[in-house]
């Protein structure tokens, strides 16, 4: 299929475009070399320079990767910036349902796999949250970022106390939606308030070496903030 020739503005920003479309819709198979800068700037009608960039920043985004002497080659049909700007997109009850999936199942292999300084790790982010609560143990108003960056570090900790490659790389990627999402409902009065004692039954959890009770206790502690966003959009 020819590529269309690239409109007035930022030429490489369309060029990327459209190579990434090209690419997505496997125009060019995994493993497969992409045609040469001089024939993609004839399709596009654009200069060699313009489609040498695009290609750089399909590079550095992990679709493609070049090698000297023989070409440019097609690593991979996604483009994790783009599932990246997704998840940024995605709203509130969307995080939590990916999150109850993801970390689920790391609480699971986490009280199969962890380690003494896994659970020392999450102690440390339960402790270290307490400073920034008012007397009413509610989350300080002027310090919510702060309070939400040690929770997303105690979930990380449970996530990566399964030991799980994969499962690590791919929580933190997500872990800034994570954090966004949170602060949003730390500053929602309808939200509910975290609930500490859920934080330290999951870790009791884990430490008992129990993967199913475990598993339970991740889902309840984020049961109860997915159904207040669900009562709240069924009011809309």
């Amino acid at each position: 299929m020819a590529l269309r020739a690239a409109g007035r503005r930022s030429l490489v920003d369309t060029v990327v475009e459209q190579l990434r479309a090209q690419v997505a819709a496997g125009e060019w198979r995994v493993g497969e070399r992409i045609p040469t800068e001089h024939a993609l700037a004839e399709q596009l009608q654009v200069g060699r320079n313009t489609v040498r960039e695009a290609v750089r920043v399909l590079v550095h985004a992990g679709m493609l990767r070049s090698r000297q002497g023989e070409g440019t080659f097609v690593v991979s049909t996604a483009d994790p910036g783009e599932i990246m700007r997704g998840l940024q997109r995605a709203g509130v009850r969307d995080v939590l349902e990916l999150r109850i999936a993801l970390e689920a199942e790391a609480a699971r292999l986490a009280a199969l796999r962890h380690e003494p300084a896994d659970l020392d790790r999450m102690r440390a982010a339960l402790d270290a949250q307490t400073a920034f609560e008012d007397p009413d143990g509610q989350p300080d108003s002027g310090s919510l970022e702060l309070y939400a960056d040690h929770d997303v570090e105690f979930h990380r900790a449970v996530v990566e106390a399964a030991h799980n490659t994969a499962l690590t790389a791919a929580y933190a990627w997500f872990s800034s939606s994570v954090r966004e999402a949170l602060v949003t409902a730390l500053g929602d009065r309808d939200m509910p308030r975290i609930i500490h004692g859920d934080h330290h039954a999951l870790m009791e959890a884990i430490a008992s070496g129990d993967p199913d009770a475990a598993a339970r206790a991740a889902r309840t502690l984020l049961e109860r903030p997915k159904q207040a966003v669900e009562s709240l959009l069924a009011e809309i």
